[in-house]
């Protein structure tokens, strides 16, 4: 695990000291998650590449979270004096050692759950999906924000594909893993994924997927408006919802920076007004809200354009999940 005060140094950018507290930028409010005083919204780390590489796929996504931070450094901030943000740092895969990174990035993303923060995870391979997963179950078990739990997964993959060898997931595996362990424990497997591809997904991943019984939307049926209706029943049907981006159901042109890009991908405004929607109806249920925690994956800044094109995504992305000014 990386302290958030070493990568406090990632974090510059402009300053605008003509304008005062008005002028502020993320760079200048965020602080260490360590010396968090009140909740906020606390960004962790996931810098993992085993998981793509088990999965046969291009690595680069542990080098995501670090350069990430520098992109979200210089966006203008519009949170108020009571609103807090956060670096907890990252935790880091060494070598071969997924599990091990899993179980510790749950651990990371527990405490902050109990601490009241609103959790962002900066991926990293999918495989961060996995860790999320165990350290919501760890925040939150016995709730019925965790009993009746949801999972909605902007993604041109299913991510359910059987592990090569027994105990040993990769980036492809997370939600596979996840229904096992909720099966096991006698809960229900609720999983919506949003921009599936086609010829990204075999018939046997189809197959399995309608095995779990996942709901899904294809890449080429997003910009229908039952899209919407289909999206705000699912929040609505849940207690707690685990939302997770991965970049690569962006079109190539907007996020070439990922492990396997995406042939098609889905509008980047369509899935920005569908994020804003699920925040918005999260935000507003009545028992409070239901979003638990929230991560971007499979960012990876070697495979990036030289204008870094796929991290400005991200950073929006992230900047639209914590909904500082919403």
């Amino acid at each position: 695990m990386s302290d958030a005060g070493s990568e406090l140094s990632d974090w510059r950018g402009r300053v605008d000291s003509v304008d005062g507290d008005a002028g502020r930028r993320w760079h200048q409010v965020v602080q260490p998650a360590a010396n968090a005083t009140t909740p906020g919204v606390a960004l962790l780390g996931f810098a993992c590449d085993a998981g793509v590489r088990r999965n046969h796929g291009r690595v680069g996504a542990a080098a995501g979270p670090r350069t990430l931070r520098k992109y979200l450094s210089n966006l203008a901030w519009h949170g108020g004096a009571s609103t807090a943000l956060y670096d907890a740092g990252d935790v880091e895969c060494k070598e071969d050692g997924l599990e091990a990174a899993q179980e510790d990035y749950a651990q990371h993303a527990a405490q902050l759950l109990r601490a009241g923060h609103r959790v962002i995870g900066l991926g990293g391979g999918h495989e961060i999906a996995w860790a999320s997963y165990q350290g919501i179950a760890a925040a939150f078990v016995g709730e019925k924000k965790f009993e009746h739990l949801g999972i909605v997964n902007f993604d041109a993959h299913f991510d359910v594909r059987p592990p090569e060898h027994p105990g040993r997931g990769s980036s492809g595996t997370p939600f596979l893993q996840i229904a096992e362990t909720r099966a096991a424990a006698g809960l229900d497997f609720r999983y919506l994924c949003l921009g599936i591809s086609e010829t990204g997904n075999t018939p046997a991943l189809f197959a399995q997927a309608a095995r779990l019984g996942v709901e899904h939307v294809a890449d080429v049926a997003m910009g229908e408006v039952a899209v919407d209706t289909k999206l705000r029943d699912f929040v609505a049907s849940c207690d707690g919802i685990y939302l997770t981006f991965c970049l690569d159901v962006l079109p190539p042109a907007v996020a070439p920076g990922v492990s396997e890009p995406s042939g098609l991908g889905i509008p980047l405004h369509r899935a920005m007004a569908l994020l804003r929607q699920l925040r918005r109806d999260c935000r507003t249920a009545a028992g409070g809200d239901k979003l638990v925690l929230a991560d971007v994956a499979e960012y990876s800044p070697c495979l990036d354009t030289p204008d870094a094109r796929t991290a400005r995504t991200a950073a929006r992305l992230v900047y639209e999940l914590a909904a500082i000014s919403r």
